[in-house]
């Protein structure tokens, strides 16, 4: 590999050298093989980007996803409380790819609960991988066992999905008593 003979190995310091020549032939294959890498996720990044604008003026799809709640319960009567907070969420297409997937999501909260049940609502914004964002208003129930269903009524969007309207049913979950929940959304969207 072009290293120069040095002490003998079996000496206290073998230390390796290397002459210009194969220096310089190393860095010209490094500094190719960087160029090849950065190429190549160009064009991938290229043609991702050409496939994310394709979306059709109408249809369906279905997300997975999961949250962080962070909020407050207060306790205003007997077995009555009232929640607010926020949802810190990730998305992924049930598809592997195509809207909402690997994107992030951030919902507003508030909730009016008797003996651990009731009527909850709020506000969305979906990200997209590229940026774009769907924004939603929702109603829902949370039951005494956790589970949370309800309706998104989509209410806008930004980039690819600017103009959009539609509807997204929700079910969710508790997964744990520290505010951990996984969901599925069905949206049905239309675009101008």
């Amino acid at each position: 590999m072009g290293l120069a003979p040095g002490p003998d190995p079996g000496s206290e310091r073998h230390t390796p050298t290397v002459n210009r020549r194969d220096t310089a032939m190393m860095g010209d294959v490094m500094f190719k093989g960087i160029l090849t890498v950065a190429a190549g996720l160009s064009v991938a990044m290229l043609c991702g980007a050409g496939q994310a604008q394709q979306l059709p003026k109408s249809g369906t799809f279905s997300i997975n996803s999961g949250w962080k709640a962070n909020g407050e319960l207060v306790q205003v009567g007997e077995g009555r409380m009232f929640g607010w907070g926020g949802f810190y969420g990730v998305t992924f297409n049930q598809r592997g790819s195509g809207p909402l997937h690997m994107g992030q999501a951030v919902c507003s909260y508030t909730l009016d609960l008797t003996a651990g049940a009731g009527p909850g609502r709020g506000a969305c914004a979906w990200t997209d991988a590229d940026g774009d964002k769907i924004f939603t208003d929702y109603t829902g129930t949370l039951g005494t066992d956790g589970v949370f269903n309800g309706m998104n009524q989509i209410t806008g969007g930004t980039g690819k999905f600017s103009g959009i309207t539609g509807k997204a049913a929700f079910q969710a979950k508790a997964l744990s008593t520290q505010g951990h929940f996984g969901a599925t959304q069905q949206f049905e969207y239309r675009l101008p």
